[in-house]
């Protein structure tokens, strides 16, 4: 399982005073929605405010994620499928999401959770999209990981 070796249980966050964009797309709508469901709950429970856009596929994903920073969001979450097909437009939009989600963290200095899956098939999707019966959920993992980056970088600067 891909999850093999990732932090279980750390402290709980406090994000109160963040304001965290939840970018996602809209194809596969049963993963795309379990994955938005996690990271809803999870910058909830973290008493983060969350804020949506809705884009049509992962491609989109970058240009967005940098406006909603540049208009004052803490943090970025990402979140998108990609499902292997017979073509190599794949391999083209994982990168072109991948490499600029990166871009844009780095442009900004801001986080970006990363919770764009590549899937090889739809059952892996559902086996990561935190429905039930999944094993894993990717949508609260990439809202952990940006709530938690931002409060480093917010202690870094407040240093």
């Amino acid at each position: 399982m891909s999850g093999a070796g990732r932090q279980q249980g750390g402290a709980p966050i406090d994000g109160s005073g963040l304001t965290v964009a939840i970018v996602h797309g809209t194809w596969h709508p049963v993963i795309a929605g379990g994955l938005l469901e996690g990271a809803r709950r999870t910058i909830a429970e973290a008493g983060a405010t969350a804020v949506e856009h809705a884009v049509p596929g992962s491609f989109e994903l970058p240009v967005v994620a940098k406006a909603a920073l540049e208009a004052g969001a803490d943090a970025v979450v990402a979140l998108g499928v990609i499902i292997r097909g017979g073509t190599p437009h794949f391999d083209f939009v994982a990168k072109a999401a991948t490499d600029g989600l990166t871009r844009v963290a780095l442009d900004t200095g801001r986080p970006v959770g990363f919770g764009v899956l590549t899937l090889d098939d739809e059952q892996q999707g559902l086996d990561r999209a935190g429905l039930p019966g999944s094993h894993e959920d990717k949508g609260a993992e990439a809202a952990d990981a940006a709530m938690r980056t931002a409060l480093v970088l917010r202690a870094i600067r407040d240093a």
